[in-house]
């Protein structure tokens, strides 16, 4: 490969010598690929906590949502359930265990994962590699967009924001002009063009793509997309590209050795109709409240003083503006049944 410097700093370079090639084709193998992150036996669980693994009141929350949806729908015959990127199955477990027994009973849940299905879980649970379709219900996304790769551009020293390339240890250089729908989607979105040398952005119309699609799946219902987010006002000038490993943030290395993840513009997944709100105010209108119990009730029922106090501390943490309550909720109507979103989170 030949390759000259920049008035970044950073190299110029085709790749094709040395194994350099975009992050959105880097992770996708380091992540999905027949040794990826995503099918190392520990799950993703074995490397960061996400609001599943937080609090079973976040799967409380998400099947009070299920059963709103179901209102709102007439209580169909069948009512589905899916769980995009189900890791191990544990959000569709939770909400099928939380669910009340009529609905429960009418109930059809997916979970929708390229790793292999987990041994032990509930046989009622169909498990897929990709959406479900022509169905009725709930479609739930959490920290699912997150991990669908996409594309780095970054600006060079004139400007002109170009391809981010990886080698396979993680180091970068710039490849050329960034064209096509990676332009054109960088222009409305996020736009670069004339920002300062080095700044970066996260090129997401595979996000958007990967989106549409799922919620193209439904037939009625509700889609919903939880993820750290940032909108078009708000962009990180040098992006957020990361990696995970066992509970910290580390180098993003496409080695298969480590989760790598960027945060979602929420706002260009939207379709018609859809509401943008965080994860407090979803949560707090599910029912989710961290408000600690009284004092007077552990001189009278001790026990019940402890476990309120214990859901008290698991709703702080699920809705902490600066932590997990600042997630990003994309929610997203199909049908008329459900056209008023708002009012089913809220």
């Amino acid at each position: 490969m030949t390759s000259s410097t920049n008035g970044t700093g950073r190299a110029y370079g085709t790749g094709a010598a040395d194994g350099a090639r975009t992050w959105r084709a880097a992770a996708q193998d380091a992540l999905y690929g027949p040794d990826g992150f995503y099918r190392r036996p520990e799950g993703p669980a074995g490397h960061f906590r996400t609001s599943v693994h937080a609090s079973p009141l976040y799967a409380s929350a998400v099947a009070e949502l299920l059963c709103r949806v179901d209102a709102a729908l007439g209580h169909p015959a069948e009512l589905t359930f899916t769980d995009m990127g189900a890791g191990r199955g544990e959000l569709v477990t939770a909400v099928l265990a939380a669910c009340p027994p009529a609905t429960a009973a009418r109930l059809r849940p997916y979970a929708v994962e390229l790793a292999d299905r987990p041994q032990g879980l509930d046989e009622r649970v169909t498990w897929l590699d990709a959406p479900p379709r022509d169905v009725t219900g709930l479609l739930f996304a959490n920290e699912w967009l997150d991990n669908v790769p996409v594309d780095v551009a970054e600006t060079d020293g004139t400007g002109t924001p170009r391809q981010v390339l990886v080698r396979p240890d993680g180091e970068e250089l710039l490849g050329d002009p960034v064209s096509g729908a990676d332009a054109a989607w960088l222009e409305r979105w996020w736009p670069l063009e004339g920002a300062p040398p080095g700044s970066r952005a996260e090129i997401g119309h595979p996000r958007d793509t990967a989106w549409a699609a799922a919620v193209g799946g439904l037939r009625a219902g509700l889609a919903v997309a939880v993820d750290y987010a940032h909108d078009r006002a708000s962009r990180p000038p040098f992006g957020t590209l990361t990696g995970f490993r066992e509970g910290r943030e580390v180098r993003p290395v496409p080695d298969g050795g480590c989760d790598i993840t960027a945060h979602v513009a929420l706002d260009a997944c939207a379709g018609p109709g859809a509401v943008l709100t965080t994860q407090r105010r979803a949560l707090r209108a599910l029912g989710v409240d961290g408000t600690r119990p009284p004092l007077s009730l552990a001189g009278t029922d001790p026990a019940a003083y402890v476990r309120a106090l214990s859901s008290a501390g698991e709703a702080a943490e699920l809705t902490a503006p600066a932590g997990l309550g600042g997630f990003g909720w994309l929610v997203q109507p199909v049908g008329d049944a459900c056209a008023t979103a708002a009012k089913l989170v809220s």
